[in-house]
C-alpha cells in the first residue's frame, strides 16, 4: 500500500478405522452439503445497508458515479457496481472509465480490508485491537471523500483530518476479477480440457445426497443403531441391493467427493458408475480414468 502524500494523516479512527473414519467422511460431507445448500439459497440472505456499502462513494476513472444495482440469475442475486452512464444506457454516446461494471462483494472487501489496516497502522488506540473494526456506510462516508477505480489499482481519496489539512490518497493494487471464472475439472486421461464439460447442477445434487445418504446409513451401523442392512431396507423401503450400493457410496475418496461438490467432476461421471468402488483411492481414479491431479 502507497501513501500518496509527503505527509502521513494522523487518523481520528480510535476507530482410518471404520468407526473414526466414517465419522471423518460424515463431518467433510457435512460442510459440503451446507456450502452447496448455502450457494443455492444465497438468494434468502440479507440485503440492506450492505447493497449500498459504497454508495456515493465510487467512481470510475472517468469521473462518472458508479451506482449500486443487481442482476437475478436461476434465483441468485448477484450484486455491482456500474458506471452510471452505462447504467442509463448512455454507454455509447458517454466515455466511460477504464472499469465501468465491477463485482460489489470483492471491491467492498478490497476497500474494507485495506482502510482497516490504514487505520490500525496509524491509530496506537487500535493497534492492540483483536477484532477488525466495523466499518459501515456512515463510517465510510466520514472517512472518505471518493474512492476512483481504476484498470489496475483503487485510489481512495481520504477526508482531512483535525490535526491535518492535506488529504491521502490510498494506492490499492487491485484488479476486477474475470467475469468467467473456470473450474479446475478432474480431466480423463488423453483429453482435453476445453473439450470436458462439467455435470449439470442437478445431477451433482443427486450424486452429493446420495454420496451423504450412504455416510449416514453407515454411520448408524457403525453407531449399532442399525444391524444389518435388511433394517434399513425395511425402513427406506427399498432393496437390499439399493443399500448396498448406496453404502458403497460412503467409501468414495475424499477428492472425488470434494470433486463432486465443487462441481469439478466431469460429465458421465454419475452415481451408477461411482457405485461399488474399489476400496484403493488410488484405483477408483484409475477406474474411471480420471487423473486426480
Amino acid at each position: 500500500m502507497e501513501i500518496n502524500s509527503g505527509r502521513k494523516a494522523q487518523s481520528h479512527c480510535r476507530a482410518l478405522t471404520i468407526r473414526s473414519w466414517a465419522r471423518v467422511l460424515s463431518r467433510s460431507v457435512t460442510l459440503s452439503e451446507q456450502k452447496l445448500s448455502t450457494h443455492q439459497s444465497h438468494k434468502t440472505l440479507t440485503r440492506h445497508k450492505a447493497d449500498h456499502l459504497l454508495k456515493d462513494l465510487l467512481f470510475d476513472d472517468a469521473g462518472h458515479r458508479m451506482i449500486a444495482t443487481h442482476a437475478t440469475k436461476a434465483g441468485v442475486r448477484y450484486r455491482y457496481y456500474v458506471s452510471e452512464p452505462g447504467l442509463h444506457g448512455e454507454a455509447r454516446t458517454a466515455r466511460l472509465g477504464s472499469v465501468s461494471r465491477v463485482p460489489a462483494p470483492e471491491i467492498e472487501q478490497a476497500i474494507v480490508s485495506a482502510l482497516q489496516k490504514y487505520i490500525t497502522e496509524q491509530g496506537p488506540d487500535t493497534s492492540d485491537r483483536d477484532d477488525p473494526i466495523k466499518l459501515d456506510h456512515d463510517v465510510l462516508a466520514a472517512l472518505v471523500s471518493r474512492i476512483a477505480v481504476q484498470r489496475t489499482q483503487l485510489a481512495i481519496s481520504l477526508k482531512p483530518t483535525d490535526r491535518s489539512a492535506e488529504s491521502v490518497t490510498l494506492s490499492i493494487p487491485w484488479q476486477k476479477p474475470p467475469s468467467k471464472r473456470f473450474r479446475k475439472i478432474l480431466v480423463p486421461h488423453g483429453a482435453l480440457r476445453e473439450n470436458v464439460r462439467p455435470d449439470r447442477a442437478e445431477r451433482r445434487l443427486r450424486l452429493i445426497t446420495a454420496i451423504a445418504r450412504g455416510r449416514r446409513w453407515l454411520d448408524e451401523i457403525v453407531s449399532g443403531s442399525i444391524t444389518d442392512p435388511g433394517q434399513l431396507a425395511k425402513r427406506e423401503r427399498c432393496t437390499i441391493r439399493q443399500i448396498n450400493l448406496t453404502l458403497s457410496l460412503a467409501f468414495l475418496s475424499p477428492k472425488l467427493v470434494k470433486a463432486a461438490v465443487e462441481g469439478r467432476l466431469p460429465r458421465g461421471i454419475n452415481i451408477e458408475r461411482l457405485r461399488d468402488p474399489d476400496p484403493n483411492w488410488s484405483t477408483q481414479f484409475q477406474d474411471l480414468d480420471l487423473d486426480p491431479n
